[in-house]
Formats: C-alpha cells, structure tokens, sequence
C-alpha cells in the first residue's frame, strides 16, 4: 500500500509539461531588433549656441504638460542637453514658457 502513488496537482503538472513541445533555443548574443543610434539635429545642424529668446524652438524641447523632455527621447547631446535645459529654465523665470500647465 505504501508503494501506491497518488497523483496530486504538483505531479500532473509535471507531466503535462513534458508533454509540450519544447520550443528551439534562440541564440545568445543577437538582438531582436537593431535600432539605428539618434543623432544630436543640433550637432547635425551645427547650431553652437541655444538662444532662449528663439522661444519656439526651445519650446520644441518640453512637453505639454511643461517638463523637459529627457536626452533619451530627444536624442540631444549631453552638451546641448545642458544648453537647452538652461535656455528652458530661463524662459520660464522670464515668462516666456510656463512652468507647468493648470490641472483640469
């Protein structure tokens, strides 16, 4: 009586799991997709200075809520980042950009 197995929950789902198909190994070291590297547009465009009184482009920068958009998504450079990140900062002690738009 003691040799007598019972199949308990942990025991089935061992044994429906062999009886999958195994699926084949993907290759270590390649990559799904390969995204092409983003280029700094004002590196490209050899713009040296970010002037805060061209609003409009600097506004470019923000989203709509009024945060400044990271280096990650605009794809800026870590010097210009600074630029634009300055030439923001002040527009919005000048008025000129808000700091954040009212909550509805």
């Amino acid at each position: 009586m003691s040799e007598e197995i019972t199949n308990t929950p942990a025991a089935e789902a061992s044994t429906s799991a062999a009886a999958r198909p195994e699926r084949p190994a993907r290759a270590f070291g390649k990559k799904r997709f390969e995204s092409r590297r983003k280029v700094c547009k004002l590196c490209a465009e050899k713009i040296d200075n970010i002037d805060y009184k061209n609003f409009q482009f600097v506004k470019s920068f923000t989203m709509e809520s009024g945060k400044i958009l990271s280096r990650r998504i605009t794809g800026t450079c870590a010097k210009h980042q600074r630029q634009i990140t300055k030439a923001i900062k002040r527009d919005r002690n000048l008025a000129i950009l808000p700091y954040s738009l009212p909550k509805k």
